[in-house]
């Protein structure tokens, strides 16, 4: 009795069988056949292959919220060099909140303000860069995604020693904000604070000395990411004349960075630049410096690195193998009732000859091998 009930479910299955074989005996191979099965094969081993390395690749998915963080402070990174003395100028931030923050974390360092060779290649490079990121957005993700392998963003150090005195002011260092809307500024004088707000000592500064052609080797918020490129770094402002204003509008993004080589906080920055003369004959007030107006942004983006999971792989990979195959086979079944038709294989007059022939010597073999009905001398009779 088992054994009966096993054979009758071995053929229940059989009859649900969805893929029913053929007999080698029935099928019949033909040479563009192989030629279009062949053609098949390499594009899906090809197909496959591009669809493999897709599944390596990652991708940055954007996320926005809320920014909830408001007690924390801003860190500013700076590395600003001003084509002036040392002593003849200096750097603090006044926020919104009338917060003056004094230039005690920056540190400021007689330099030359010409590049030299090496200096200048890498900034040419750095200037290449920026322009391919303005022209190109999706070139942040691949710096997100890789980091330039950590490579250093930071001006390389003078190899040679100076010939010349120093001619120029270095300040670099970082600081700690709230987070409000607040104006860096670099001008002429050291800052000083006082109950009625804050001032610079310009008065034993000549107006001769003023210049503030300045490049910007560093500027960025919050952590410090080795490889990010902003938009500032590299910069450079050359004037000729005493009286020239620069001015950097700021809007300031938090923005959480997590990949599968770091992750950290981080804020990106987008920036508007202008420039005047100050000139108050001409109704240009105003005084002349170098000056940083950020601003925070309420929202907050969290980039993250994607990527493609197993199932859907396979899935794609399925699809490949499976669209192929089922496209070409129609393909080459149309392509050879197309050929079949075009060499008259379907020629009714043919097959109509064929027809007529065959009935002919049908007729001739039953006229030769048929009996005959009476004998020979029943009809003489």
């Amino acid at each position: 009795m088992r054994r009966l009930s096993r054979r009758k479910a071995l053929s229940l299955v059989k009859e649900l069988d969805a893929f029913p074989k053929v007999s080698d005996s029935y099928v019949e191979t033909s040479a563009s056949g192989g030629t279009v099965s062949l053609i098949a094969f390499s594009t899906m081993a090809l197909l496959s292959l591009l669809e493999f390395f897709v599944y390596q690749d990652t991708w940055m998915k954007y996320e926005y919220e809320v920014d909830k963080d408001f007690s924390s402070k801003l860190r500013i990174n700076v590395d600003i060099t001003v084509a002036m003395k040392c002593h003849h100028v200096g750097a603090d931030i006044l926020d919104l909140a009338e917060t003056m923050i004094t230039s005690g974390g920056l540190q400021y360092e007689p330099v030359v303000f010409e590049l030299t060779p090496k200096q200048r290649e890498w900034q040419s490079s750095l200037h290449l860069i920026q322009n391919r990121l303005r022209e190109e957005h999706a070139l942040q993700e691949v710096l997100y995604k890789s980091l330039l392998k950590g490579a250093p963003t930071a001006l390389p150090p003078r190899e040679d020693v100076y010939i010349q005195p120093p001619d120029a002011c270095r300040i670099h260092g970082d600081l700690y904000v709230n987070k409000v809307a607040g104006n860096l500024h670099i001008t002429v004088g050291k800052p000083i604070h006082h109950p009625q707000g804050h001032a610079h000592i310009a008065a034993f500064v000549s107006h001769e000395s003023y210049n503030f052609s300045h490049r910007i080797d560093r500027l960025c918020f919050g952590e410090e990411i080795p490889g990010i490129i902003n938009p500032l770094d590299g910069t450079e402002k050359i004037t000729y004349n005493n009286n020239q204003m620069y001015q950097y509008f700021i809007t300031v993004v938090p923005t959480r960075l997590n990949t599968y080589q770091i992750s950290a906080d981080t804020h990106q920055f987008s920036v508007t630049e202008r420039e005047r003369v100050i000139n108050h004959t001409a109704g240009s007030h105003g005084v002349s410096g170098i000056f940083f107006k950020y601003d925070t942004s309420s929202l907050m983006v969290t980039v993250s690195e994607q990527h493609m999971p197993l199932w859907q792989f396979l899935v794609r990979l399925c699809g490949i193998i499976g669209g192929i195959y089922s496209t070409t086979g129609m393909l080459h079944s149309l392509v050879g009732f197309c050929f079949d038709i075009v060499c008259c294989r379907f020629n009714l007059g043919v097959y109509r000859r064929r027809e007529d022939g065959m009935l002919h010597n049908q007729m001739n073999n039953l006229s030769n091998h048929q009996a005959p009905l009476l004998a020979p001398n029943a009809l003489h009779e």
